[in-house]
């Protein structure tokens, strides 16, 4: 135990503010219960999935991300709650310092991000890449990669014609595939009054030039019109990495604040 002694609490004046301690330990279990819900989500996404085969998806795979996503939460939060509800030292320290160093790690990703545009650029065309590539494989990926361009407006990485790195679209003329040449239906604009999805609008596209398929499809590329996306929504950015950051620097001030109070009681009965 972190503190030895005889007297009871009732006997003796506490340093330990109870708000402090028991708001610390209520912020610490609400995101553990959140964890917990990231790491079933990803197990079960995982579980359900039949291409657990396909190996080269691992790095890339969502339900993976949010698996160790989940567990590292689970970990940081479990010290927390006990830490704050035990009044445990070690378990706030540990707490405490996990928190500084996820918090700088984002602080790290982030700077290098933007002083190195054109690398992260690069990493991100890998990955966006490989999602098509593996598009039909993974379903995970594919709800992704819909989800994406839809949102966006986009059509592939580049361009619309990225889409030939599939083996399902790859447009050169040995390809047997019934969609050869095509793209997803998420590439395609919404008709007007449309209830049904034509998941055939995107097929022969990529024989088309860039100004016939604007008629029919999103022909520029994700990476364009993300950075259109977040020149547009400043303020929002700022708002998600703010809500990202406070509850990471609220969790580090307050346990650092319940480690000093306990060790001025600790110190005040010795």
């Amino acid at each position: 135990m972190d503190r030895q002694v005889s007297l009871t609490r009732t006997e003796m004046f506490s340093f330990v503010n109870p708000w402090i301690r028991y708001f610390l330990f209520f912020f610490s279990f609400l995101f553990w219960v959140f964890s917990l819900l990231i790491v079933a989500i990803g197990v079960y996404a995982k579980v359900q999935k039949a291409t657990d085969a396909v190996r080269d998806t691992f790095f890339i795979d969502p339900a993976v991300f949010l698996i160790v996503v989940g567990v590292v939460m689970f970990f940081i939060t479990f010290c927390g709650c006990i830490g704050a509800l035990r009044e445990n030292i070690r378990l706030l320290r540990i707490f405490s310092f996990s928190l500084t160093l996820v918090f700088l790690t984002q602080m790290v990703i982030a700077i290098l991000g933007f002083f190195y545009s054109d690398q992260t650029r690069d990493a991100l065309e890998k990955f966006v890449k490989k999602a098509i590539v593996h598009y039909r494989d993974d379903l995970d990926l594919q709800n992704l990669m819909d989800y994406i361009q839809k949102e966006f407006k986009c059509c592939g990485w580049n361009n619309y014609t990225d889409w030939s790195w599939n083996l399902y679209f790859n447009c050169t003329p040995s390809n047997p595939s019934t969609e050869r040449c095509a793209v997803p239906f998420s590439c395609c604009t919404p008709l007007p009054g449309e209830t049904v999805i034509n998941t055939m609008c995107g097929f022969g596209v990529q024989t088309q030039n860039h100004l016939d398929t604007t008629k029919s499809i999103y022909p520029v590329g994700c990476a364009d019109r993300a950075v259109i996306w977040i020149e547009s929504h400043l303020l929002l950015v700022g708002a998600l990495t703010l809500g990202l950051a406070l509850p990471q620097i609220a969790g580090i001030v307050l346990s650092q604040i319940l480690i000093s109070e306990i060790q001025k009681e600790i110190r005040s009965v010795m």
